[in-house]
């Protein structure tokens, strides 16, 4: 069974900073794609960033030079640096894997979910 646990969610003041972590078990993490998207209330679910198992990543546009995806693949895990947050970043945070090699910002691409972080940034 898949399972993919986040952690570090919480409340922090604009501009601070915040690292998320999504540890996974029962798939082959180091083949698979890895993703970490947030939905804020009424708003549906958007892509974030993500890093493939080549240690490729992107991002979206808002979080560029903000956010840092990374993975260590030693641990299955992946992280999610946030600095200089901003209260638009408020949202509950998902880690996703897929088995996918095609766009990995696309979230019908990803087969596995976590539970979701809960990110409060306030102004």
């Amino acid at each position: 069974q898949v399972q993919l646990i986040e952690s570090g969610g919480g409340l922090v003041q604009a501009g601070g900073s915040l690292r998320l972590s999504c540890t996974a078990s029962g798939l082959p993490f180091t083949g698979a794609g890895m993703g970490w998207f947030r939905q804020a209330p009424g708003r549906e679910r958007e892509f974030v960033a993500r890093i493939n198992r080549h240690g490729n990543s992107d991002y979206e546009n808002s979080v560029k030079g903000r956010f840092t995806i990374s993975r260590d693949n030693a641990k299955n895990t992946i992280y999610l640096q946030m600095n200089s947050l901003k209260s638009d970043d408020t949202a509950v945070y998902y880690c996703a894997a897929s088995n996918s090699i095609g766009d990995l910002q696309r979230a019908p691409k990803y087969n596995y979910w976590g539970q979701g972080t809960q990110v409060t940034v306030s102004s």
